[in-house]
């Protein structure tokens, strides 16, 4: 496997000898520089272009990535998925890289016009690999939370959607139907029982990191007890271990809306007092 910065010298080098390329940078775990990076992590690239059209008439660039063993071209795949254009492919394109050496590029090539509105730098953490024409504009990066702070109303919101959507999923495991139990498990309970924690890692860190990835690190954020309490969420299809998945969830839910209630009051009071 190729190192860090053989990589980066070679997504530079690509770029410089194209002269469609007008800019390139990284994003993602590898341009946070307190991200634990792994044989595991990604490339996420973005190159600033003249124009789309002729990157995806001939793939021929991509060759100069090396040997890969597979291409994702995830926009127009999920064009094609959902049988409508819900993304315009002459503005922006992502092809997923996979190297035979296992390095992973996720490249999202984009004109210099949609490159100005920041659509996929706003509150990330860059790194500018080339900037022929100076026209990457820094983005100040804030590593605070980007999820909104619990007001009364989407508390009480989180709240009341968690317990009447168990509900749904209750009444489909009486029924047998357990594929639309599970979607309604994942969809609702899990969505809103997910917002409480972030608003519990919130309060605890004085909403100084980020969690728009909190899966990812909730093992880090949660108490031991809190975590080993999230891990028994999950079930196979055995419908007693998912009745024991919804009792924890029902429980893990019940501690994290009470410890919120009552820390983010007093978070409240300590912040009018500056």
């Amino acid at each position: 496997m190729r190192t860090e910065q053989e990589m980066y010298d070679l997504i530079k080098q690509v770029a410089k000898s194209d002269e469609r390329i007008r800019a390139a940078y990284i994003h993602g775990s590898r341009a946070n520089p307190n991200a634990k990076k792994d044989i595991f992590s990604d490339y996420d690239v973005v190159f600033v272009v003249t124009e789309i059209d002729s990157f995806i008439n001939s793939k021929d660039w991509i060759n100069a990535f090396g040997d890969i063993t597979f291409i994702f071209e995830s926009l127009k795949n999920e064009n094609k998925f959902f049988g409508k254009e819900l993304n315009d492919l002459s503005r922006f394109y992502v092809w997923g890289l996979l190297l035979s050496d296992g390095n992973r590029i996720d490249l999202l090539a984009e004109i210099k016009e949609e490159a100005m509105k920041n659509k996929f730098t706003i509150n990330k953490q860059t790194m500018v690999l080339l900037d022929k024409d100076n026209c990457l504009t820094k983005i100040p990066y804030d590593e605070r939370c980007t999820i909104d702070k619990p007001t009364e109303d989407k508390y009480a919101a989180c709240c009341a959607g968690f317990w009447w959507f168990l509900n749904d999923v209750a009444k489909a495991i009486a029924r047998d139907q357990l594929p639309y139990a599970k979607e309604k498990y994942n969809a609702f309970i899990r969505l809103t029982l997910n917002r409480m924690i972030d608003w519990h890692i919130g309060i605890k860190t004085g909403f100084s990191v980020s969690l728009k990835d909190s899966g990812r690190y909730l093992k880090i954020h949660l108490s031991d007890d809190f975590y080993m309490l999230y891990t028994r969420t999950y079930s196979d299809s055995d419908y007693e271990n998912f009745w024991n998945a919804i009792f924890s969830s029902c429980e893990l839910f019940g501690k994290l809306s009470y410890d919120v209630s009552d820390s983010f009051w007093i978070y409240l009071q300590q912040a009018e007092r500056g």
